[in-house]
Formats: C-alpha cells, sequence, structure tokens
C-alpha cells in the first residue's frame, strides 16, 4: 500500500469513527462540537485525497459518492454553523450528516470486498446476494438512525433551570 492510498484509508477510518460519535449525539439530543467538526472535515478529506490521490478516469461510483458526499457535507457544514441549526436546519443538517456518513461507509464495503480475498471469493462482481446483503444492512441501518436521529435532535435540549428559593 502506497503512503497516499494509507493517509487516505486513515482519514476515511477517522471519518467513520467520529460520524459513530456524532450519529450517537444524533440519537442522544446531544451536540459533541469537537467531534462533529472533525467528521465534518475528515469526510471532506476523505472525498478530496479520493480525487487527488487516485485518478478519476474513469468515472467509478465511489466518484460519484464523493462528489455527492461533498455537496451533502457543505450543506451541513451550512446548516451547522451559518444557521446555528435554526428550524428546518436542524432536521436538514441530521439528514445531510448522515447521508454523507452512509455515503463513507457504503464505499468502505464496496472496498472491502474489492480488497479482501474472502469477500471479494464470496462477491467478485459485487452483484452476488453476500454484497447486497451487507449493502442492504448498512443502508436500513443509516435509515433508521437518520430517522431516529431527526426525531430526537430536533429541539434542542431544554437548558437547567436554577431553583427558585
Amino acid at each position: 500500500m502506497s503512503t497516499l492510498t494509507l493517509l487516505h484509508v486513515l482519514i476515511s477510518f477517522l471519518g467513520i469513527l467520529s460520524g459513530f460519535v456524532v450519529a450517537y449525539g444524533l440519537l442522544t439530543a446531544q451536540r459533541f462540537q469537537g467531534w462533529t467538526a472533525l467528521f465534518l472535515a475528515s469526510t471532506a478529506a476523505t472525498s478530496l485525497t479520493g480525487f487527488i490521490f487516485f485518478p478519476i478516469h474513469p468515472l467509478l461510483p465511489s466518484h460519484k459518492a464523493g462528489i455527492i458526499s461533498l455537496a451533502v457535507l457543505a450543506l451541513a457544514s451550512y446548516a451547522l454553523y451559518r444557521r446555528q441549526l435554526a428550524g428546518s436546519w436542524r432536521w436538514l443538517y441530521v439528514i445531510t450528516a448522515m447521508l454523507s456518513f452512509y455515503l463513507n461507509v457504503f464505499v468502505l464495503i464496496v472496498q472491502c470486498f474489492l480488497k479482501i480475498p474472502a469477500l471479494q471469493a464470496l462477491a467478485p462482481t459485487q452483484k452476488e446476494p453476500p454484497f447486497l446483503i451487507a449493502q442492504g444492512i448498512a443502508f436500513a441501518l443509516f435509515l433508521a438512525v437518520t430517522i431516529a436521529g431527526t426525531i430526537r435532535f430536533r429541539f434542542e435540549p431544554a437548558a437547567a433551570t436554577a431553583p427558585r428559593l
């Protein structure tokens, strides 16, 4: 594995790891500011390094996922940092953040089936049931987390009020 590929993979794993923390925050109505910034930056860096470090001809599904991911990350960042999650920007943030997270995991699954010999043997063309089942499970889980996160992260947690004396 070349140094650039290793760097790209490490950035990708950082985006996925921080994405799990952000998803947990959405489900528990908590905003982990540091983890969120790390997630947004590393997920964007994953797509950008994919374009910079690797050839883009022919245009592969991973490139298309990267383009979509960068667009939805821009929208998520705008909703979070410029609109401060006010009103409908809150649910829009949840959906776009989780979509970019899903796309990162989608590409991870594709790469696992391409690079890990045991998985490649199970689905050499990525049209076989093991690959489709893995992608289906990932999609279903992300859909459930996105719906639950949209509901649970909908409102700011109530601020603690001082007791009356």
